[in-house]
C-alpha cells in the first residue's frame, strides 16, 4: 500500500508543482485572447466549460489505452510504477501541456503545422503523413474491437455493429464539437472514472481485510518479471507497451481539438496537465490490480501466456482480464461497467482520431470547415480508406497494431523536440523538453533495431542496437543544437 499511496502523492505533487513550472516556461497569460473567441464557427472553435473540455480531453488521450497498456506493464512487475509515475510527471503532462498550449497560441493548429513552425517544412511534410496514417489506424483499430464484442454479447451480426459504430464515427467527425462529443463524453469520462475508483477501493478494503497482499516497490523486485526477460527487456519494451499513463504522442493530435475550445490560457494546466495526471492515476489503479488479482507478477504473467485450463480454446488478454476483474470485486454493477469500459473507452479514442485526421487535412490544405460540404469533401475519402481497411484487413489487424506502438512513441518524440526548440527560442532552457526528447529517441531507436520482425523491428542483439542508439541520440541532439544556433542567428 505504501508504493501505491505514494505514487499517487507523486503525481499529484507533479501538478501542482511540476506543473506550474510547465506553466512558467510556456508563458500563460490569461489576458491573452484564445482561439475559441477569435476563431469561432459554431463548429471546431467553440467556447466550453472548463469541465467538460477536460472530459473531453481525458477521454481523448485516455480511453483503454491507461488500462490495458497498465497490464501489459505489470508483467515487467512493480519496476513500472517508477514508469508510470516518472514518466506523467516530467514527460507526457508536461509534453501534453506544451502540445495543446502551442496550439492555443497559434490559433488552435494540428500537430504537424506546429512541429513545422519549429522543426522546418519537411519534417511537416513528413509528419503530415505520418500523423494521418497513424490517426486512421487508430480509428479502424477501434472500430473492430468493440464491434466484435457487441457481436459477441448481443448476436446481432457483426457488419450491424460496424456499420453502427461508423455511422457514429462519421456523425462525429462532421457535427459541431460540443453536439455529440460535447454531450457524451461527460458521461463515458464518469463511467470511466467510476470504474477506477472502484477498483481502488475494492484494493483499499481487500488489503485492509488482510484477503489481498500488495506488491510493494522495494530492491528486491527491482528486475524484470517477463517470462522471457532475456529478450523481453525493461528497455525498451516497457516504455513503448506503457505509452497511456507516462507518455504518448497520439495525445499530441487530440490537444489541438481542445485548444479551439478552452476560454483561457489559464485553463491549460488543469486540463492538459491535469488530464494526463489523471491518467497516470488511471494506470497506476490498473497496474496494482493487475500484479495482485492473481496473487502477484507470476500469477499474472501465467495466466496472461497461457490458455484456461478449464477452457483451453480461451486465451487470456488484458480485456479478458479487465472483465474478471470488474466482475469479481464490482460485482453485477461491474458487469455493466466492464462492458460500457470495453466498449466506449475505445469508441471515445476512435471518433476523435477520425476528426483530428479531418481537422489535420483541413490544416494542411487551408480549407475552412465551418460549410458541412467542406467537412464532407475530406471526411468521405477518409473514412471510405477506412472501409477499406476495416474490412479487407479484420483477420489481420492485430499484427498491423503491433507498429502503431513505436509510431505512438515516435510521434512523442517529434514533438518533445518540437516543444524543446520553442523554449530554446524564447530564451527558456530547453532541457525541460529535450531531455525527455533524448530518452524516448532512445527507445526508439533501439525497439525498432532490437525488436522482432514480427513487431517491426531488426531483431539486432541488444549490445548492438544499445550502442547504435547511443549514437543515434547523440547524433540527434547536435542536429538540434545546431538547428537552435541556426534559428537564433537568423533571428538577429
Amino acid at each position: 500500500m505504501i508504493t501505491l499511496v505514494a505514487s499517487f502523492t507523486l503525481l499529484i505533487l507533479g501538478y501542482v508543482f511540476y506543473g506550474r513550472i510547465a506553466e512558467r516556461f510556456y508563458g500563460m497569460d490569461p489576458s491573452r485572447t484564445t482561439p475559441a473567441f477569435s476563431r469561432t464557427d459554431g463548429v471546431d472553435y467553440v467556447p466550453m466549460k472548463g469541465w467538460r473540455v477536460f472530459m473531453i480531453q481525458f477521454l481523448n488521450i485516455a480511453g483503454l489505452g491507461p488500462i490495458f497498456g497498465a497490464i501489459l506493464g505489470a508483467m515487467y512487475g512493480p519496476v513500472v510504477y517508477i514508469w508510470i509515475v516518472l514518466g506523467c510527471i516530467f514527460m507526457g503532462a508536461t509534453h501534453d501541456y506544451f502540445s495543446g498550449m502551442l496550439s492555443v497560441r497559434h490559433g488552435g493548429a494540428s500537430l504537424p503545422e506546429l512541429v513545422g513552425t519549429y522543426l522546418g517544412k519537411n519534417i511537416r511534410a513528413f509528419l503530415r503523413i505520418f500523423t494521418l496514417f497513424l490517426l486512421v489506424f487508430v480509428g479502424v483499430a477501434f472500430v473492430s474491437g468493440p464491434a466484435k464484442l457487441l457481436f459477441t454479447l448481443s448476436g446481432f451480426s457483426l457488419p450491424f455493429w460496424l456499420g453502427l459504430i461508423f455511422l457514429y464515427y462519421i456523425l462525429a467527425t462532421l457535427l459541431p464539437i460540443d453536439k455529440i462529443i460535447g454531450y457524451l463524453y461527460p458521461f463515458f469520462g464518469g463511467a470511466l472514472i467510476f470504474m477506477a475508483l472502484g477498483i481502488l477501493a475494492s484494493i483499499v478494503v481487500k488489503w485492509a481485510g488482510g484477503s489481498l497482499s500488495l506488491m510493494e516497490l522495494t530492491p528486491s523486485v527491482m528486475r524484470n518479471f517477463q517470462p522471457d526477460a532475456a529478450t523481453n527487456t525493461i528497455f525498451p519494451f516497457l516504455f513503448i507497451v506503457v505509452s497511456c499513463g507516462a507518455i504518448s504522442g497520439f495525445h499530441a493530435t487530440q490537444s489541438p481539438l481542445m485548444a479551439r475550445c478552452i476560454k483561457s490560457e489559464k485553463q491549460g494546466r488543469q486540463i492538459f496537465y491535469g488530464a494526463m495526471v489523471a491518467e497516470g492515476i488511471v494506470a497506476i489503479i490498473w497496474a496494482t490490480a493487475a500484479m495482485n488479482y492473481l496473487g502477484d507478477v507470476h500469477g499474472l504473467n501465467y495466466t496472461l501466456t497461457h490458455p484456461l485450463a478449464d477452457n483451453p480454446a480461451v486465451r487470456p488478454d488484458p480485456a479478458w482480464l479487465v472483465n474478471e476483474i470488474c466482475r469479481s470485486w464490482l460485482g453485477k454493477t461491474g458487469a455493466v461497467i466492464a462492458i460500457i469500459g470495453v466498449v466506449a473507452c475505445p469508441v471515445t479514442s476512435g471518433d476523435t482520431a477520425f476528426r483530428s485526421a479531418r481537422l489535420t487535412i483541413a490544416d494542411m490544405l487551408k480549407i475552412p470547415q465551418k460549410k458541412m460540404s467542406s467537412r464532407l469533401l475530406i471526411t468521405v475519402p477518409v473514412f471510405a480508406v477506412a472501409f477499406v481497411l476495416t474490412f479487407l484487413m479484420q483477420d489481420e489487424f492485430a499484427r498491423v497494431w503491433k507498429f502503431v506502438g513505436i509510431s505512438n512513441q515516435t510521434l512523442a518524440a517529434i514533438t518533445c523536440w518540437t516543444i524543446a526548440m520553442y523554449l530554446a527560442l524564447n530564451g527558456k532552457n530547453h532541457l525541460m523538453l529535450s531531455l525527455p526528447a533524448l530518452f524516448i529517441t532512445a527507445v526508439c531507436i533501439t525497439y525498432i533495431l532490437v525488436a522482432p520482425h514480427s513487431g517491426g523491428g531488426l531483431a539486432l542483439p541488444l549490445p548492438v542496437s544499445l550502442a547504435v542508439a547511443a549514437a543515434g541520440t547523440v547524433a540527434v541532439m547536435t542536429a538540434f543544437l545546431i538547428a537552435v544556433k541556426k534559428k537564433k542567428g537568423g533571428d538577429q
